[in-house]
């Protein structure tokens, strides 16, 4: 970093990745904000900048020295697990002389959720920290390190009596080409084999893939599906609106027959009596709705939601992308698996084929799909234009 970009980011004022320290404050408080951006993206701590202003203060070699000590004992003696961090000195011009700016980077940690020496774990909220207390904000953090998967984790008060064997039968068929009575182990055995009861209760993945009821369960993971009149989400006139429900290939089937329900057939230069081709390729829808069942953050009590607008469908999944996916990653076919069991289930029964490539392939068919990686709200949001609506709604 030099001069310019130092100042061009301290004239951005504190943000979730930019914390200003005039000097060094009580030990505590750096503790909890290298444990806060180690749990979120990263960031800096800018020493010699003053937090109310953003007034560069400067601090002495002496200073420098000492604030480095104090910032690698931290790292290393009072986060747990421990982190690395980098450090640079940048000296900044002014009428009064020069004036040096001590800067600290964290990243990102790998090995999530990081504590501070008394256990506590602290997460960035907006340019400020607070207190995680929630165990679900705790187990996405467990998620996102790669040491907690939700699809197989056992679901509290079910059993066995919930499985639907008709489902698990049609499984077995496709897969093996056997059915329950044939495949030659016990039922208690299959069950525990394929993932779909863990403890003696459904595993997550098992009650929305082979659950009688999933939603008895887990009432909130459905489909919201609404076709409204106009393009204002906040908008109160609308001509469809479901709540589907059922396992995950269920959901998959009955959100496609919502989408082809509501979006026009055109005709683009066949036949009269040729039956028209959907308005939005088929082969991008169906690739962004399975992406959105399969790679959603379960950790979050919220549903996948359809949205169809005059001008635009939204299809939007609980959940930021895992780890340290981008937008850019994913356009190149990087995937990172939330969901392992849902995905090897899924990759075997429905058109999903898990490689990372359903994003690239719903480019290719719909080149000015929008992706949103909403950090903030905790969402991924997938945009699509429809084609000529002007002339459809008129």
């Amino acid at each position: 970093m030099d001069q310019l970009e130092l100042l061009a980011k301290i004239g951005n004022g504190e943000t979730s990745t930019v914390q200003f320290k005039e000097s060094f404050p009580h030990q505590d408080t750096i503790i909890q904000e290298m444990v806060a951006m180690s749990n979120a993206k990263g960031g800096d701590i800018l020493f010699g900048v003053k937090d109310k202003t953003g007034e560069v203060t400067g601090l002495t070699y002496e200073e420098i020295q000492d604030i480095n000590r104090k910032v690698a004992n931290i790292a290393t003696n009072n986060i747990n697990p421990m982190i690395y961090v980098t450090t640079e000195t940048i000296t900044v011009a002014g009428e009064s002389g020069n004036k040096s700016v001590l800067i600290v980077s964290i990243n990102e940690g790998g090995n999530k959720p990081y504590k501070d020496n008394q256990g506590v774990i602290w997460m960035k909220q907006g340019s400020d920290k607070k207190r995680m207390t929630d165990n679900n904000e705790i187990l996405r953090l467990f998620q996102h390190s790669g040491t907690f998967y939700a699809d197989e984790q056992p679901v509290p008060y079910t059993s066995v009596a919930d499985v639907n064997k008709v489902l698990v039968n049609e499984f077995l068929l496709k897969e093996y080409g056997q059915g329950i009575d044939e495949i030659g182990i016990s039922y208690d055995k299959l069950l525990s084999n394929l993932n779909i009861v863990r403890e003696d209760k459904l595993s997550l993945a098992g009650l929305l893939y082979f659950g009688k009821n999933p939603q008895q369960y887990r009432p909130s993971f459905i489909i919201k599906a609404v076709s409204f009149f106009g393009n204002d989400i906040a908008g109160t006139d609308y001509r469809d609106s479901k709540d589907l429900t059922g396992t995950i290939p269920q959901l998959f089937e009955k959100g496609m027959s919502f989408l082809k329900s509501n979006l026009k057939q055109l005709q683009s230069g066949q036949g009269f009596n040729t039956t028209g081709k959907l308005e939005i390729s088929e082969i991008a829808l169906e690739e962004l709705l399975q992406n959105a069942l399969v790679h959603r953050d379960y950790t979050k009590n919220a549903s996948v939601r359809i949205l169809i607008f005059d001008d635009r469908i939204e299809i939007i999944s609980p959940g930021r992308l895992p780890n340290s996916l981008t937008i850019d990653n994913i356009k190149f076919g990087n995937a990172v698996v939330r969901n392992n069991i849902i995905a090897s289930l899924c990759a075997k029964t429905m058109p999903y084929r898990g490689l990372g490539s359903g994003i690239k392939r719903s480019i290719k068919e719909e080149p000015e799909i929008e992706l949103i990686n909403d950090v903030d709200g905790e969402q991924f949001i997938v945009k699509i234009p429809r084609k000529g609506w002007k002339e459809i709604v008129e």
